[in-house]
């Protein structure tokens, strides 16, 4: 580190920037040119280990060799200067460059994708899909009455119908309309915006350390599963059906908040059992940083979902879907990119290095170190840190308050090492799949030594 952060010429070009756009949510600028593996580098020359990495969306570390000779092929030059309308004019490459990335890894059950450009448009789209596929069931799979395409001009039943989504507390899946209708995460993400009177359910409060909470933990899983019923009995009586339930394996932004896989499959047969859709929202928790490529493969499941929305770490966005989620006409789920062929390209890549390095397998085992040096951390600091918890390298702890946790985060900044906040007093960790055994014992020592000195 050569100066604190933000530093000098960091300041310089915030000001810079500011005079253009806000820059309030600005950390510092980067020198990405410079920045390798898990070490990102800042304007001003400090080095810092990061384990947030761009709010989770760096699969393979900075300036990965095998990305640097790819986007060096002359072969791959037509794919980044020329981006199409996919869906009305794909190049010749598009199927196989899907079939050799995303349905690679598809979800179990699911042989259909439908690529977007980011976290907020893949699920925006997926509810669009979720509502098309309930009124095409409640239609008998009948064409649109000429009384659907005029009133649906003016916001009006039948055409706009009164259905919904459930979500829960605590959930975060974009910032979009029908997104931010079900997030629930911060109320700066949502103030003034207008909304759906849509069913919100409370997600598990668990306590830890788990072993010690079995009973306790096993009741709120019951009772959060109740309330899930009585909604949408009680939407449905309302006139406002519920088409489709969304939630995140990991409640990411609001709070890394965990179930077990009990509950999960729990909710997925309540889903069935009423005939609402049952959406996963992977955007955070896929690509590998649980240790599977998808966070829901904890779950045990052959019928996990009927969606599952991704982004981040796989570099593009979209959905994947069970076969009766296809739209039915083209132009109903579209816009003009669909999404960005050299980001599939990119993730073919990425990929490759996954299987070829046997990432996943890396991730368990430093996410095993990480956690247990943060089950010693709490253990030695009892008045700042509890609840440790994660699933390989996606994992966090609490501080004891909001003020303390901002100072902490600000100290391991200027001691070189990046982190980043989620939920009213949580630190997350986020690092790439590159992310080693070693990098944990040097991320453990500057903690312990912030939390230390921390007064």
């Amino acid at each position: 580190m050569k100066t604190s952060v933000p530093g000098p010429r960091s300041q310089e070009l915030t000001k810079q920037l500011g005079d253009i756009q806000n820059v309030g949510a600005i950390n510092f600028f980067c020198n990405y040119d410079e920045s390798r593996g898990n070490y990102l580098v800042d304007v001003d020359g400090n080095r810092m280990l990061d384990i947030y990495t761009q709010i989770s969306s760096i699969p393979i570390g900075y300036n990965h060799p095998a990305l640097i000779k790819l986007m060096s092929d002359p072969s791959s030059l037509s794919t980044l200067v020329n981006r199409p309308a996919l869906g009305i004019l794909p190049p010749e490459n598009f199927p196989d460059k899907l079939t050799e990335s995303l349905l690679s890894v598809a979800p179990s059950g699911m042989a259909r994708v439908q690529t977007m450009a980011c976290g907020s448009c893949s699920n925006e789209n997926a509810y669009k899909a979720m509502f098309i596929w309930y009124r095409n069931k409640e239609r008998g799979y009948n064409n649109p009455s000429e009384e659907d395409l005029s009133s649906c001009m003016v916001n009006q039943v039948p055409g706009c119908p009164d259905l919904s989504i459930l979500s829960f507390m605590g959930a975060f899946h974009g910032r979009t309309m029908g997104c931010l209708a079900t997030t629930h995460s911060k109320a700066i993400h949502k103030l003034d915006v207008p909304s759906f009177d849509w069913p919100i359910a409370p997600f598990p409060k668990l306590q830890y350390p788990l072993e010690e909470f079995t009973r306790e933990n096993a009741q709120e899983e019951a009772r959060c599963l109740e309330e899930v019923e009585d909604l949408i009995v009680k939407w449905r009586q309302k006139g406002k059906p519920v088409a489709g339930i969304v939630i995140e394996p990991i409640q990411a932004e609001g709070g890394d908040n965990h179930a077990s896989p009990d509950f999960f499959r729990n909710l997925r047969n309540i889903a069935r059992k009423h005939g609402c859709a049952f959406h996963v929202d992977e955007v955070q928790t896929g690509g590998g940083n649980t240790g599977k490529l998808w966070a829901h493969e904890h779950w045990g499941m052959d019928d996990p979902a009927d969606i599952v929305s991704f982004s981040k770490k796989l570099l593009t966005g979209g959905y994947y879907h069970r076969d009766e989620f296809q739209a039915d006409k083209p132009y109903r789920i579209f816009n003009t990119w669909m999404g960005d062929p050299s980001k599939n390209l990119l993730l073919a890549e990425v990929l490759n290095v996954i299987r070829r390095e046997n990432l996943l397998e890396e991730v368990t085992r430093s996410g095993k170190a990480l956690l247990n040096g943060l089950y010693e951390l709490q253990a030695q600091f009892p008045g700042l840190l509890s609840r440790a918890r994660g699933q390989g390298t996606f994992c966090a702890i609490d501080i004891c308050d909001d003020a303390t946790r901002s100072s902490i985060l600000l100290k391991a900044r200027d001691k070189g090492v990046l982190l980043g906040g989620c939920g009213d007093r949580s630190i997350r960790f986020r690092p790439s799949l590159v992310f080693k055994d070693y990098h944990v014992h040097i991320f453990l020592n500057i903690f312990s030594e912030v939390l230390a000195h921390h007064k």
